[in-house]
Order: C-alpha cells, then structure tokens, then sequence
C-alpha cells in the first residue's frame, strides 16, 4: 500500500519537474537567431539623447575609430550609449582600414568596447584589402584590438567564399579567423 503511494508520489514529482525544466528551456532558451538585440529593456530613463551622434577614438594625434549614429541614448552610471543606426570606421596606421554599419549597437564608453547588431540583413564589413565580411552581431575589443562573433560568417574576397560559424578578427596584423564549421569556396572574382 504504502509503497503504491511512494511511487505514485514521485512520479507526479517526476512530472512536475519534467515540467518546470520544458517551461525553462523554452522561456530561456536562446533561439540560435544570429540577430541579436543590444538594446536594453527600459530605455526610457536614459540620461540624454543626441540627435547625429559622433564619438571619436584616439591614440595621440592618430584616430583610431570613429562610431557614427543616427540616435543615442547615453547611460551616464552605467558608462553606456544605445545607438541605432550605426557605422562605424575603424583606422590603421595607413588611413582607413575598414567600415561596418548595424541597425543597433552599444558602446562601452569607458573601456570602448561596442557590439554591433543588424535585425534582418547581416552586418557587412568591407576591408582595405577588398574582403566582405558578413554577420549579423560582432564585438569590438578595444584593449585587444579584436572583433569578435559566435555567429554565423561569410567571407568574400579575391575568389574565395569562406563560411563558418564564429569570427576572431585582430585588427593589428589584419588576421581573421573563422572558427568552427569552416568552409572554403573558389568562386568567379567579382
């Protein structure tokens, strides 16, 4: 008797667990969508908004990026500026190296990090050296020199197509590396 209510006990546990853990996959789980938000939940307590916004990154007289935006809206506590449409240009020690432009972004304004995000069509990157980089999120390491992704990449130049999942870009030597899923194309040069 005893042992018909254990059993009945822990499987109704058993169900009830099964449950909560189906009901966490599917609220936290992350979709695998490589458009990502980088825009906060509450944006209506920013400290300033700036119509054409412009922040500019030097090392001495030599400008190193610059970030362009149509909208920001600055965090000063939390040293942070949400922008929306977004180009970026990145400079090396010959002049322009390469641009970037995204829907959103977030810049770090005290270590100069940044993400950049595109809602539906990916993030293109168009290099001096005449390579096409395209995602849909990259990370800016300031410190490091580095964009970064986990998503998915293509990389078009010189006729190559390389695909892959994951982008390590340092942008001192210009090496990018793709990471996982690597695949390589000859195709016609454009």
């Amino acid at each position: 008797m005893w042992e018909r209510w254990i059993r009945r006990g822990l499987l109704a546990l058993s169900v009830v667990l099964a449950a909560f853990l189906g009901y966490l996959l599917v609220t936290r789980s992350n979709p695998g969508s490589s458009s990502r938000s980088v825009v906060p939940v509450d944006t209506e307590s920013a400290d300033a908004r700036i119509q054409d916004f412009t922040f500019t990154q030097t090392k001495g007289d030599l400008v190193q990026w610059k970030v362009q935006a149509e909208q920001a809206r600055l965090f000063e506590k939390e040293s942070r500026a949400i922008l929306n449409n977004v180009q970026i240009t990145m400079y090396g020690a010959q002049g322009k190296e390469l641009t970037l432009s995204g829907d959103e972004g977030t810049l770090d304004t005290q270590t100069k990090n940044f993400q950049l995000s595109n809602r539906t069509t990916p993030i293109v990157v168009e290099t001096q050296s005449g390579y096409t980089i395209q995602t849909n999120h990259l990370v800016w390491t300031d410190a490091r020199h580095e964009i970064q992704t986990p998503d998915h990449v293509t990389i078009n130049g010189h006729g190559l197509q390389v695909t892959g999942r994951g982008l390590l870009g340092k942008m001192d030597t210009e090496e990018f590396q793709v990471l996982d899923d690597v695949r390589v194309d000859v195709v016609p040069a454009s």
